[in-house]
């Protein structure tokens, strides 16, 4: 081939590469002139059939032409990525002035506010946190906890049996049982956050499924005042520095003295109103000195150890700080109703 021809070749070749407007069209370009079927490369293989005096001129013709068309596929390419990355910013610009979408989201349920609350108040003051199986035996749900078979407290907890051994633990005490006994007679300061259940109506006050906290300490020299302390300083890290409690007498198997705990009415201060129906004083937990039988069967001395324990119903700590009206509320997933919490989550 002259030397004119491979100029003809290399013009056709950067028309074709200026007119070329996508990067697909210049690899097209560039599989027809430099790709191993291209008629350069067929040129190239031809060399050696050239008589000698020629193969030198020819070649460098070759390869000045294959170089020129080199360059300027890779100066298109570099032209066209810049424009196609223009064009993309183009399309893919963001509004900023535009309003953003907007999601239908709740709010973190009181429930969990308030029982991370609690147990971050008893943390502060030393305790520790325990946890057991919510499927228990009559032992360590009643028998261990001085409620032996066919005790008339049973009725006041009735709850869902397994088979005539296993049961719906009916509070969290049986907690405070497996503690006692694997300390093996050393102190214990100990709270059990978790869900009970007992067979109940279900309606605005009550519910089959409801979670406790219960508190246990055992040490030597242990007494009432110290329980009192121990729920005073509760009350008013929960619900404020103008709280005010008073202990009642009460019955629990598992207690001796036991006694209802009330704090003093928020709605009224203590004077008295219809929501604490006069007496200024409102229901939130009950407690008491640890029975002795209690402190035996679990392994400890009564004549060298004593110790209190309490109960706090977590929904109803909940119901008193927030105003909720049915404790249902609690377990429904009603996002009406969990948008009123959001500033707490």
């Amino acid at each position: 081939m002259e030397n004119n021809n491979l100029l003809e070749l290399k013009e056709k070749a950067l028309q074709e590469i200026e007119a070329a407007q996508t990067s697909d069209a210049l690899n097209a370009v560039r599989n027809t002139y430099l790709s191993k079927k291209s008629e350069l490369s067929s040129l190239t293989s031809m060399i050696g059939t050239l008589p000698p005096e020629e193969r030198k001129s020819f070649g460098q013709a070759l390869t000045e032409v294959r170089v020129a068309i080199t360059s300027a596929i890779e100066e298109k390419a570099n032209s066209l990525k810049n424009k196609e990355l223009e064009e993309r910013l183009a399309k893919e610009t963001i509004d900023i002035s535009l309003p953003g979408h907007s999601y239908n989201l709740g709010g973190r349920n009181p429930f969990y506010v308030i029982k991370d609350e609690m147990i971050q108040i008893f943390l502060g003051m030393g305790f520790e946190v325990a946890d057991g199986p919510e499927v228990e035996t009559d032992l360590y749900n009643f028998e261990l906890l001085n409620i032996p078979r066919d005790h008339p407290a049973r009725d006041m907890q009735d709850t869902f049996y397994i088979n005539e051994n296993e049961l719906l633990r009916t509070h969290t005490s049986p907690v405070q049982a497996r503690t006692m006994e694997a300390k093996k007679g050393a102190p214990v300061r100990i709270i059990c956050p978790g869900k009970t259940y007992r067979r109940d109506d279900d309606d605005a006050t009550h519910s089959h499924q409801f979670a406790q906290i219960e508190g246990l300490v055992i040490d030597k020299g242990i007494n009432i005042g110290h329980l009192k302390a121990t729920l005073e300083l509760f009350a008013k890290k929960m619900f404020g520095e103008k709280r005010e409690i008073r202990l009642r007498s009460s019955y629990f198997p598992f207690t001796e003295p036991s006694v209802e705990v009330d704090i003093t009415c928020a709605n009224c201060g203590g004077k008295g109103c219809n929501m604490c129906k006069g007496t200024g004083y409102i229901e939130i937990l009950g407690g008491g000195m640890v029975h002795p039988n209690v402190l035996k069967m679990n392994g400890y001395d009564p004549e060298e150890y004593s110790g209190f324990a309490f109960g706090i119903g977590i929904e109803r700590v909940a119901i008193l700080r927030y105003g909720i009206d049915d404790i249902r509320k609690f377990y429904q997933n009603d996002v009406r109703f969990l948008k009123q919490f959001k500033k707490m989550s």
